[in-house]
């Protein structure tokens, strides 16, 4: 079992930045992806980034050379570097931790890219 609790969201303009952070109630060695998503209003939750347990990170096309995934196993956390964000960006963001039949989410938190 592990537990999630993500922080960091708030209120942007477009063109800003800020660091979502997910703390785990555990170390993340043996979590073998962590992912970030995120589900705007209306719409279906989608993936924005994953990190695997040996480091390889994909992102979705619409944040790639903006957003950087890492994790730190030891502490249990893993991070959302987002830049030059885009009144699109707004969103629910969800921390996600995935091994073969199970998945655990965090409770999100809410970015807000607005001028």
């Amino acid at each position: 079992q592990v537990q999630l609790v993500e922080s960091g969201g708030g209120l942007v303009q477009p063109g800003g930045s800020l660091r979502l952070s997910c703390a785990a109630s555990r170390s993340t060695f043996s979590i073998v992806v962590m992912a970030w998503y995120r589900q705007a209003p209306g719409k279906q939750r989608e993936l924005v980034a994953t990190i695997t347990s040996s480091g390889r990170i994909n992102y979705a096309d619409s944040v790639k050379g903006r957003f950087t995934i890492s994790r730190d196993n030891a502490k249990g956390t893993v991070s959302l570097q987002m830049n030059s964000l885009k009144l699109e960006d707004t969103a629910i963001y969800y921390c996600n931790a995935a091994n073969p039949g199970l998945t655990y989410w965090g409770q999100g938190t809410q970015v807000t890219v607005s001028s």
